[in-house]
């Protein structure tokens, strides 16, 4: 699904962001959807635990930098970019580093939350140049998720100092 995605967004065609914003949405909620249905029904995997936030990861850092590209996201918000890229890195390096310890970094609310303006806000971002006002609240969303994670990730990073040290 990424691959159309990144073609589709060098198109410089109303349907084509609109399309984007889709497959987007296809993949924001099957993603949702399946973590739902291994939670509720009890249907997790090893596998499935290991392999959902690498690509949960590939695909936000995906879009992310296909909105970059294409100028959505420009400026000082480039900045924000890097810090969730960043931040995603570091915490997904701390949980591997702290499995084996058999040390938890359970997802906080705080996180969650923003992951949903994070999403919401890339959503906007992606046919934004096609709504009126959609890019200022893209942006203003988008710098929100982008605070959001720096606290959080220092929430994670401060948790996980003590065995660091060890």
């Amino acid at each position: 699904m990424l691959v159309p995605m990144m073609v589709l967004f060098f198109l410089p065609f109303e349907w084509a962001a609109w399309t984007v914003l889709g497959l987007y949405t296809l993949g924001a909620v099957s993603d949702w959807l399946d973590g739902w249905i291994a939670r509720k029904f009890n249907q997790g995997s090893e596998f499935g635990r290991f392999l959902d936030p690498i690509s949960d990861k590939i695909f936000v850092v995906t879009i992310l930098l296909m909105l970059v590209a294409v100028d959505r996201i420009s400026g000082l918000l480039v900045v924000g970019v890097a810090i969730i890229i960043v931040r995603e890195f570091i915490v997904s390096g701390l949980r591997e580093f702290l499995g084996p310890k058999d040390v938890k970094m359970p997802v906080t609310v705080l996180a969650k939350w923003k992951t949903t303006i994070q999403m919401i806000a890339t959503g906007i971002l992606i046919v934004g140049p096609y709504i009126g006002p959609a890019k200022f609240f893209g942006d203003v969303g988008l710098a929100g998720a982008a605070a959001i994670t720096a606290y959080t990730g220092w929430l994670y990073l401060k948790s996980a100092l003590p065995y660091l040290k060890e």
